[in-house]
């Protein structure tokens, strides 16, 4: 794997609640220096990400209904609505988890069209969030199902914010579901070259991350040794 086929894989993330100006600045240059896909950020972050990042190639990437997702479809629309006005490209919004588990398909349809419909309307992608922890393999299908037949960009497994991230069965089952017409996002406990290696090759073509720049340089060692 050659390192500028790596770093494209790669969502420079800060999303924890006491991230500064300055940090977010500071992923902001390095996406920019090594050529990240996206930096992702809380919303309220997401004007300076698009100031700071205009013309470069990173996209401004912000979150809806994060982390816990239990809010309106109409809450999340706006969300992304928002965002998408001061300059976010993509969105990862997170699925109504209670309502997948108790099988209200309807509520879940509702929210990612809602959200889809913002995203596409205003040139952002949209990936949505079915936070896999907290699903069974059953549960994990049909999400990946809907996020399908739905017409979504991406279907991503964690917000980070649960009881563990991604695991590889989980982005290999993910793009068994989904095929190669929906992109799978792997975030969540993603610190180093080996799991992030393990992650693309179960099929995993966006890797969420706020160890970047660190796994590039692993990876560059591993490269130099190999």
């Amino acid at each position: 794997m050659r390192l500028d086929s790596i770093n494209a894989l790669i969502d420079h993330t800060i999303l924890k609640a006491d991230a500064v100006e300055a940090e977010v600045r500071q992923i902001c240059e390095e996406a920019r220096i090594f050529g990240f896909a996206a930096v992702c950020v809380n919303p309220g972050w997401i004007k300076i990400v698009s100031d700071v990042l205009r013309g470069s190639r990173v996209r401004p990437c912000t979150v809806a209904g994060f982390p816990l997702g239990a809010t309106f479809p109409e809450t999340k629309a706006f969300e992304a609505e928002q965002a998408i006005q001061q300059g976010a490209r993509e969105v990862d919004m997170v699925i109504n988890v209670g309502a997948l588990k108790d099988r209200n398909y309807r509520l879940i349809g509702q929210e990612i069209s809602a959200v889809l419909q913002v995203c596409h309307g205003g040139g952002a992608l949209l990936k949505v969030i079915i936070e896999t922890a907290c699903l069974t393999a059953d549960e994990k299908i049909k999400a990946c199902e809907i996020v399908r037949d739905l017409g979504a960009d991406f279907v991503k497994t964690s917000t980070g914010f649960a009881s563990s991230g991604a695991q590889v069965e989980d982005v290999a089952l993910m793009r068994r579901v989904v095929g190669r017409a929906v992109g799978v996002k792997a975030a969540g406990g993603i610190r180093d070259w080996i799991t992030f290696q393990s992650m693309v090759l179960a099929g995993a073509n966006r890797i969420g991350t706020s160890s970047g720049v660190k796994i590039l340089q692993e990876a560059a060692d591993a490269i130099k040794e190999g």
